[in-house]
Order: C-alpha cells, then sequence, then structure tokens
C-alpha cells in the first residue's frame, strides 16, 4: 500500500510533498508596516523548502531560501539537525542576504533538516524545517541470478531485489530483450511496493529470460538487474490448487488527508483466481477506482470518513483467500485560533492561546526568541495556552506557538511589547481655551501617555475639585461638568502620575449667554423665474465671532456649481442674506441657517414653495390598439402647485419628424382625465406615444414612452402616384410609378396589381408584383406594335385585401430599336490625329434614332479592341480625335435610340495623315516699324515621315491675355499690327496636313506708344531662348530683308 500526492512537474515541486512531516508557517501582521518609524520584530518573507538533489546533476550548487522583514533589518543564521551552521569555517557555505548556498554538496555532509533564524534588537524567530535530500539510483549487483524452474500450471515469484535508491522508485519487468516489457494482466502481477513479478500459473509462453528495470521518478535514471531465466520441469503438470494471497497491504496503514491510496492485492493459484474488494462494516468510496485487473484498489483524495477495515479476496473454483487491513486517515496541524502581536504595560498580565486541528491531536510547545520556553513563577503554559503575569520589559520579544503531531508541525508568531514610560501629554493638549454656553455639558480630556496606567487628579486654580452630581471625573480620567453656569469659569488643571514620573495639562474655560437665530420669512410661494431673499440674524455674545451656513433639505448649499442663482450676501456681522435668483422648480424645498460661534451653535428653517408647470406624468399604458387608434392610459405627475389644465397625447414612428401631436378622443383631454383615445392612425405602423401636461404656468415635461407598439392590419388606401411609361425595347410595354412609402403599406404582403388595355378595348389584364419596393413592370408581347396607345393604371394589395387603383394614364409602347443601318459612311482624314467621320440615314428605317455609335479601332487591332464614341440627336458626322499619326483606321456605325441599338454599317477605312513637322521655325529676326512689325525666320524642313510644309502660321497675344491673333503666310517672312500699349508675346509655327508643327520660342515685343526717339530697330533671336525681352540699345536706318 501507498499514499501519494498529485503528479509534480519538476525536482523542486515535487520536494515541497517529498518529506513525511509538513510544516505551515503563521506571523500575525499586528506590528507590521512599510512605515520604518516604528520598530518591529521579523517577520518571514520566504521560508526555506524541502529539496531533493539529484547526485547526477550537472548543477553543483543547492540554495536553501530564507527572507524576512523586521526593523531594523533581520540578520540571519542557519541550523542543521538543531546545530547551527559555523559559515566562517566551511567555505562551502555562502549567505546572500538570508539565502544559505550550498557549493559541491555532499550526501554524508549535507543532507539533513535545515532552519533558518531572522534576528534584530527586538527577537529572533525560527522557521519551519526543510529537509535536504539526495537523488540518486544504484547499480543492480552483477552475480549472476539462479535459474527459477517451475512446473507448468505452478504459481511462481521472480524477485527483483532493487539497488539503494532515493527517492521512490518505479518497477516494470522486461522479457529476454529490452524493450520488450512483460504485459501485466490477470496472471501477471508486477508490485509496486516490493518489484516482483508475480505469476498467478505459469504456462508456456512465460518461459524465458526476466529481466527486472527500475526508473527513479525524480533523475528519470533507468537501471536493469541481471536476467532471471524462468523454465518448465518436464516433470509433469502442477494440478489445481485454492488461491494463495502473495501480495497484500499493511494489517495497519496509514494515510495523509487529501493523497491517493493504493492498496496493492494478488494471488497465486490455478486456475488464475479473480481479485474483489469490499468494506468491512461499511461501502468501498464511489470514488474509488480498481486497476491492474483488480489487483490494486485506489482511493483519489482519501477523507477521514474513508478510513476502515478493507478486505481483499481471492478465489478459483479450488477455493477461496482473504486478507484483511485497517486504513486509518491522519491529517496535520492547521490553525483554529492563531496568536496576535500584542503590546502591554507593565505590570500587566499576557494571555496567548493557540488552538489547532489535527489527527492525531496535535499537542503544542512555545518558543521565545527561538528557544523553548520553560515555566516559570510568572509563567504558565496549558494546552496551547500561554499566560505571564506582571509582564515586565524582559518578556518582550518574539515568541512562537508550535502546535504538532507525529505527520506535521506548524507555526504561529507574534511580537509581545512591553511598554514602562513617565506621563506625557501631546503639543496639542498642553493648553486649551474652550468656550461653553450657558447650561450645556462640558467635557475636558485627560488622556497621558504612559505605562503603567497613570492616576488622574484635577484642580480648578489651587484647590482640588471637589466631585459632585454635576461635576465627575469620568472613568478615562475626563472631568465634565454639567449645565455649566458663570461660576465654573476658570483654571483647570489634570495631573497625570505613575511610578515613573508625572505630567500636567491646563484649560480655561469661558462660559457665555447662548446665541439666538431669527430667520425670514418662514413660509414663501413663488413662481418659476421669480427671485427671493432669505434673511438670518443672531443674537450672540458680541465677544464671540459667528459664521452663518446655509442649508436645503439638510444639504450645503453650493454657490459656486448651481449656475449663479444662489448668493450670499453679508451686509452686517451679525446678520446674513440668501438671495435666490431666476428660481426653479428644483430650489423648493426648507432652507436652513446654521449659525456657528466658538461657544455654539443654532439653526432654524424656512419653507419654499415653487410653482411651475407640471411634472412628467407617468408611464402610458397602451390598453387597446385597432387598425388606426389606440387606448392610452396614464398616471398623472406633480401639478407643482398649479392645476393641471389639459394634457397632449404625442406619437412617433419610424416615419415620422420626431414627436407629433395627435388627434384625440375627446379633442380636448381635461386635467382630470388618465385616459384617451388617439385617432387617425396609420395601420401597421409601430408607435411610441408619450403624454404633456399644462397648466397656468406652462407646459411640463413630457412622460416616458410607452412601449413600442404596432397597429393592426388593414387594406391599404394609398395608391402609387405618378403612374407613366414609355420607351423599352421593341413590342416591350413599360410601365413605372412612385413606390408607396411603408408607412402607408397597411399591412404585410404588400404588393402591385398593373392592369392595362389598348385604347378601345374593354377588358383588362392583371399582373401581380409582389416586391413591395418594385417601380417597374414590363409588359411583353410579340404582336404588339410599336407605339401602341395602352390605357393603364396601377393598384395595391396586402394580406387583408386590395386596395384602389390610381388615375388611368395613356402610355405608348415601345417604337423598337432602328431596323437599318447608316449608309453612305465615310472617313476623311484631317490631320496626324484627327478623322472626319460622315454618314447618312436610311428613310426606310423603322424606330427613330437618339443618336449613333461610332466605332473604330487601328490596322493592328481586332474589332473587339473597338473604341466607341456617341452622337446625341440627327448629327450625320463627328470628328474623331487623339488618334495615330499615319495610320489606318476601320470605322463602323450605327444607329440607337431607348429600345436599343440597329445594325452597323459595312466597315470603311480611313487613315490619318503623318504627322507635323518636329523642327520649329529658327532665328527669327523682327524689325518694328511705328506700330508695325515685320518678322522674318528659316524656312522648316520637314523629315521623311512628317507631312510637307503648307505654309506658317504667327500667333499673337498681348501679355496679360489669353486671347491669340493668328496670322497665316506661305512665306518664311510677315508683318503684324501692334495696336495697344504694352508687350506682345510672339511665336511661329509651321502649318502642314498632319497639323500645326512646334513652335518657336516666345519673343517679347514692346508696342510702338511704347518707345521713344526712334524710328526702327533690328533684333536676331536665337530659336534657344525661350522668352526675351528686348531694350533699345541702338537706333540704325530702315532696311529690307
Amino acid at each position: 500500500m501507498e499514499s501519494v500526492g498529485q503528479p509534480l512537474q519538476s525536482g523542486r515541486e515535487r520536494s515541497k510533498q517529498y518529506s513525511p512531516l509538513t510544516h505551515l508557517y503563521q506571523m500575525s501582521d499586528g506590528f507590521r508596516q512599510d512605515d520604518e518609524s516604528v520598530d518591529y520584530g521579523p517577520v518571514f518573507v520566504q521560508e526555506p523548502e524541502n529539496v531533493i538533489f539529484p547526485m547526477d546533476s550537472g548543477e553543483k550548487k543547492v540554495a536553501l531560501n530564507c527572507e524576512a522583514r523586521g526593523f531594523p533589518g533581520p540578520s540571519y543564521r542557519w541550523l542543521r539537525n538543531g546545530t547551527e551552521i559555523d559559515l566562517e569555517s566551511d567555505y562551502r557555505y555562502t549567505l546572500i542576504d538570508g539565502n544559505l548556498i550550498i557549493s559541491s554538496p555532499n550526501e554524508v555532509k549535507d543532507a539533513g533538516q535545515y532552519q533558518c533564524i531572522a534576528s534584530n534588537t527586538l527577537g529572533r524567530v525560527l522557521s519551519r524545517e526543510a529537509t535536504l535530500q539526495f537523488a540518486y539510483l544504484g547499480n543492480f549487483s552483477g552475480r549472476v541470478r539462479s535459474a527459477v524452474s517451475v512446473r507448468e500450471g505452478q504459481g511462481v515469484v521472480l524477485m527483483c531485489s532493487p539497488p539503494h535508491h532515493s527517492p521512490e522508485i518505479t518497477y516494470s519487468w522486461v522479457l529476454n530483450e529490452y524493450p520488450s516489457f512483460v504485459a501485466e494482466d490477470s496472471r501477471r502481477f508486477i508490485s509496486q511496493e516490493t518489484g516482483n513479478l508475480y505469476i498467478s500459473k505459469a504456462q508456456a509462453s512465460d518461459v524465458g529470460s526476466y529481466i527486472c528495470h527500475v526508473k527513479n521518478v525524480l533523475t528519470n535514471t533507468r537501471v536493469m538487474s541481471p536476467p532471471t531465466p524462468l523454465t518448465l520441469r518436464n516433470d509433469g503438470v502442477m494440478g489445481e490448487y485454492e488461491p494463495k494471497i502473495e501480495v497484500h497491504f499493511p494489517y495497519t496503514f496509514t494515510a495523509a488527508k487529501g493523497t491517493t491510496v493504493r492498496m496493492e492485492c494478488f494471488a497465486l493459484g490455478n486456475p488464475v483466481p479473480t481479485i474483489s474488494w469490499r468494506k468491512v462494516n461499511g461501502f468501498i468510496p464511489s470514488k474509488a477506482r480498481l486497476r491492474k485487473s483488480q489487483a490494486v484498489l485506489e482511493i483519489p483524495n482519501v477523507q477521514l470518513e474513508d478510513a476502515g477495515t478493507y478486505e481483499c479476496k481471492a478465489e478459483n473454483s479450488r477455493g477461496k483467500n482473504a486478507f484483511r487491513g485497517q486504513l486509518q486517515v491522519y491529517t496535520q496541524p492547521q490553525w483554529i485560533e492563531k496568536i496576535n502581536d500584542t503590546q502591554l504595560d507593565s505590570g500587566d498580565q499576557l494571555h496567548w492561546e493557540c488552538k489547532a486541528s489535527g489527527k492525531p491531536r496535535p499537542i503544542y510547545r512555545w518558543l521565545k526568541n527561538g528557544l523553548p520556553l520553560l515555566p516559570q513563577n510568572r509563567l504558565e503554559m496549558v494546552n496551547g495556552m500561554l499566560t505571564i503575569h506582571n509582564v515586565s520589559q524582559s518578556d518582550a520579544g518574539m515568541y512562537q506557538c508550535l502546535a504538532e503531531n507525529i505527520y506535521g508541525i506548524i507555526y504561529g508568531s507574534a511580537e509581545l511589547k512591553v511598554l514602562a514610560s513617565a506621563p506625557s501629554f501631546e503639543l496639542n493638549q498642553r493648553q486649551k481655551a474652550i468656550i461653553i454656553t450657558k447650561g450645556k455639558e462640558v467635557i475636558m480630556e485627560c488622556k497621558p501617555q504612559a505605562s503603567p496606567k497613570p492616576a488622574i487628579s484635577w484642580m480648578k486654580g489651587d484647590r482640588a475639585v471637589r466631585q459632585n452630581k454635576r461635576i465627575a471625573v469620568l472613568p478615562d480620567g475626563s472631568l465634565r461638568i454639567l449645565n455649566t453656569s458663570k461660576s465654573d469659569e476658570g483654571k483647570y488643571t489634570c495631573r497625570g502620575e505613575n511610578v515613573f514620573g508625572s505630567a500636567e495639562i491646563t484649560s480655561v474655560i469661558s462660559v457665555t449667554e447662548p446665541t439666538k437665530i431669527e430667520l425670514t420669512p418662514k413660509r414663501t410661494e413663488l413662481t418659476v423665474g421669480e427671485s427671493v431673499v432669505l434673511s438670518c440674524k443672531a443674537i450672540h455674545d458680541p465677544l464671540l465671532d459667528v459664521s452663518f451656513f446655509w442649508t436645503l433639505n439638510q444639504q450645503p448649499v453650493d454657490f459656486d456649481k448651481d449656475d449663479g442663482h444662489f448668493e450670499s450676501i453679508r451686509a452686517q456681522a451679525s446678520s446674513a442674506d440668501l438671495m435666490i435668483r431666476n428660481i426653479l422648480l428644483v430650489h423648493a424645498g426648507r432652507y436652513g441657517c446654521r449659525v456657528q460661534t466658538t461657544a455654539d451653535s443654532v439653526s432654524d428653517e424656512a419653507e419654499l414653495l415653487v410653482r411651475g408647470p407640471p411634472g412628467p406624468p407617468g408611464v402610458v399604458i397602451v390598453e387597446e390598439i385597432t387598425e388606426t387608434t389606440a387606448t392610452l392610459s396614464w398616471s398623472p405627475g406633480a401639478d407643482n402647485h398649479s392645476p393641471i389644465l389639459y394634457y397632449n397625447l404625442q406619437a412617433r414612428s419610424p416615419f415620422s419628424l420626431g414627436w407629433q401631436t395627435v388627434k384625440t378622443v375627446p379633442d380636448i383631454i381635461s386635467g382630470d382625465m388618465e385616459s384617451a383615445m388617439a385617432v387617425d392612425l396609420n395601420p401597421w405602423v409601430e408607435y411610441e406615444f408619450r403624454v404633456v401636461a399644462t397648466n397656468s404656468i406652462g407646459t411640463g415635461d413630457p412622460s416616458i414612452p410607452s412601449r413600442v407598439i404596432r397597429t393592426n392590419e388593414a387594406v391599404p388606401k394609398t395608391p402609387p402616384a405618378n403612374v407613366s411609361g414609355g420607351s423599352g425595347r421593341r413590342h416591350e410595354l413599360v410601365i413605372t410609378w412612385e413606390p408607396v412609402s411603408e408607412e402607408f403599406q397597411n399591412g404585410e404582403g404588400f404588393g402591385y396589381i398593373v392592369a392595362f388595355r389598348p385604347n378601345d378595348t374593354r377588358g383588362w389584364k392583371e399582373k401581380m408584383v409582389t416586391s413591395s419596393d418594385a417601380s417597374k413592370f414590363i409588359y411583353r408581347d410579340e404582336s404588339t406594335p410599336p407605339l401602341t396607345p395602352f390605357e393603364v393604371k396601377v393598384g395595391v394589395y396586402n394580406n387583408k385585401g386590395d386596395g384602389p387603383f390610381s388615375d388611368i394614364v395613356f402610355i405608348c409602347s415601345a417604337e423598337g430599336e432602328p431596323s437599318t443601318a447608316p449608309i453612305d459612311v465615310k472617313a476623311t482624314g484631317l490631320s496626324a490625329s484627327e478623322l472626319l467621320v460622315s454618314w447618312k440615314m436610311s428613310k426606310d428605317n423603322v424606330g427613330r434614332p437618339l443618336g449613333f455609335e461610332v466605332s473604330y479601332w487601328n490596322d493592328m487591332e481586332q474589332e473587339e479592341a473597338a473604341e466607341k464614341v456617341k452622337t446625341v440627336g440627327n448629327e450625320s458626322s463627328i470628328i474623331l480625335t487623339e488618334l495615330e499619326g499615319n495610320t489606318l483606321y476601320h470605322i463602323t456605325v450605327r444607329a440607337f435610340n431607348k429600345a436599343g441599338f440597329g445594325p452597323p454599317s459595312a466597315v470603311v477605312r480611313g487613315s490619318t495623315k503623318k504627322s507635323p513637322p518636329s523642327q520649329a521655325p529658327s532665328i527669327v529676326k523682327w524689325i518694328r516699324n511705328g506700330s508695325h512689325v515685320s518678322l522674318g525666320w528659316e524656312a522648316v524642313r520637314s523629315l521623311a515621315n512628317e507631312s510637307d510644309v503648307m505654309g506658317y502660321k504667327v500667333m499673337l497675344r498681348q501679355e496679360g491675355h489669353s486671347n491669340s491673333q493668328v496670322i497665316q503666310t506661305q512665306t518664311t517672312s510677315a508683318v503684324v499690327l501692334l495696336p495697344d500699349s504694352g508687350f506682345y508675346i510672339i511665336e511661329v509655327r509651321a502649318v502642314s496636313e498632319g497639323g500645326d508643327g512646334t513652335a518657336s520660342s516666345q519673343i517679347r515685343v514692346p508696342s510702338y506708344s511704347g518707345i521713344t526717339n526712334a524710328q526702327s530697330t533690328l533684333h536676331n533671336i536665337s530659336a534657344s531662348s525661350s522668352s526675351l525681352t528686348l531694350l533699345l540699345v541702338l537706333v540704325i536706318p530702315t532696311t529690307s530683308w
């Protein structure tokens, strides 16, 4: 049998449960605080934990952690097996803060129980014990194991005899060679207690070499035993025999509460025995599980009630055998009552009690400053109770109560402080002047700090105070005087005294007449928007200072946050006024004025009533709903001191612009009514309703809206508007209308009924359109000629029935798309980037064209890549632009209208001109003669792939203007007129059938009116200049070019 904890993730974590003793630590925090001005004893923050150190680990150090806080800061020492470690004599030990570091740990020298001691000037505390254990797994003995020979049918036990190890190991067996592991079943069992392999009934398949395989659960190290041969004897088969239990749990065994208990039971026998379990005088816990063909009973999270006698029974056809053992469940100590930090006066009695639960019942020990506490004359220790009579300074220190049983120990810690000091008073107590109103009670405190508690005495002047029914010294030392009078005025002295000394404080009492108050007016009625002044006057002793405080309904008036409604006016020292401007309903209530002096406080109240518009009515309830009406009820709101004259009913729907007043029955809802009917509502619309009350002062806030409710369905009453149509394709009748808003659809399943008939016929054709959002219907009939007139009307319907139709309108059927292609299509090149396309329309065309579409593509493209351009109206030509120069284009033309496109024309071809000359006119010369300017330039030579030069364009514009003047010439000169004053910009371009060539550099020429004392000037301009301003520097006679 074994008792185990939950699976652990690492060696360090596992060590926390490995030690058989569990230590829990408790420390009171009564004096422990972050304020370092207060001294306190050490308090553990971290204590050492159990450590299992793998001997084959690459880590060469072990750390035992210890940290405490205290003021002054603690120092640390360590114990091993109860003996203090000399850190200086062994270099392997290092103390870092409170942590003990052991280098090159050795099992012989270092294994054991460790405790940390934390000390400061106030005492020391001892930590819980931590076990340092070393994990290892030795090797099996190399001695050859003898063969085991049995008869077939006989039971056999193969011994493992594991090597030395720590901590626990697990067992498995290998048959013949690794990793062929023996599988456990009802016939074969491996005990995790002994490690032995048990075969209840040997058979031929069991023959072979058996190797015991063990694994350290912490280090994961594995070793294997020498093989044990198993053979079958040839002298016969073993006969049947009754079971013999070879593996069983102890007669008495213990387990910690909360752990998992595993009980093993296995028997040899022929036939193979079956194992069964029961709990004597009880039931096996429902959480229990049977493992390994019922050879293991496992009880997880064992509790006290699981204790008892358990029986396993092995049975076969030849007989049965049973074993019983008793499970005892223990609990480690747990605190019920802890000790706490205590501060006592010298001479007082200390009584501490610590109480813990546990099974077996814990016993108690006490430590003082880490050492055992022994009974003395003043000290008693009985069953966890510690009593110290007449404590003194020598008793101060750190105390620990230890509760322990054989399964664990817990620590509780507390600090005892013993005070011993002469009486003293704080500075603010030493001299007091007390002013009290005649007839009132006064209490003068006398609370010196002292230890032990001082004796208190009072003097008035130089005489002892005599106590009576009116004058008494209270248990805490304070002096109380009832019903004070002038005779009580004077100087009072309190004296505190103990064995260490004495101290005094003095108080001077003055008695004054009571303060009186007058608040006017007492009751005021106002209307919203008016103002009022409340006056408060104090009648008081002239030696006293007076303060005034205003309240509204017992809450202080906030003069800064109330939007300027309140103003405090202090015209005289003994009076104060409260001004309330532009009063609101929320300002109604009881106003209090409190007069405060250094001796007393008096107050009075005045009532302010505010009339205003009504408050919001109560919750609106929809009592009944129909298609167009809603019966509503509500509860009246506050009338704000003016009777309600009438109510208005308002409604809001998804289709309204906010809240709208609705018609009601009755038309006028008087102020004493609490219900009414809203009428003329739209069917099948979601509405919210609210009520607004009005009195003689005004209209109040609306009520909270009612719940959203939908009126009932009804037959629709609103037909579509703007019914029209036309266009469409050949043989189609297109009918359009404006959809009916959801507000007027009056129910679900809304749709349209489209009715139409040719003129001068009797029967109507009707078509249903089920979409409520539809706005078009197309009727197609191949027998309908183009432009056939129809009478058309559109109606409505929903699930409740059919509604009205619109007025009848006349709509013609579609005229049809153009039936013939354009004729006489031509394409003429205008320039390098333009083609002129022209055409004519056949007179036999059916379907009036609304325009034409021209498609074009170059000789290198397919028709699918064609560009398209449209004309509108009766145009019969178009200029295609942005084309490529010197390129052949293919072109088709087709007509279109609303019904669609007609057939395209035959493909025609047209080529663009060569590109215009790229060379700009160069060496432009000009000469001005009066208001005329003569220009000259060199001829432009076209390249082979460019259009021939046909002439030149001279472009002239006045600087600052956008309009240009163009002069054409076929020579390389021209004369231009500069009529106005200012400067002119001139440039020259070559002209070809491919378009205009590149422009020359611009020249900037002044007009004649801007030049004086000059007749003519000759200028040469380099073609590389982009713009030049010409200055006259030389006057020469007129010459010709």
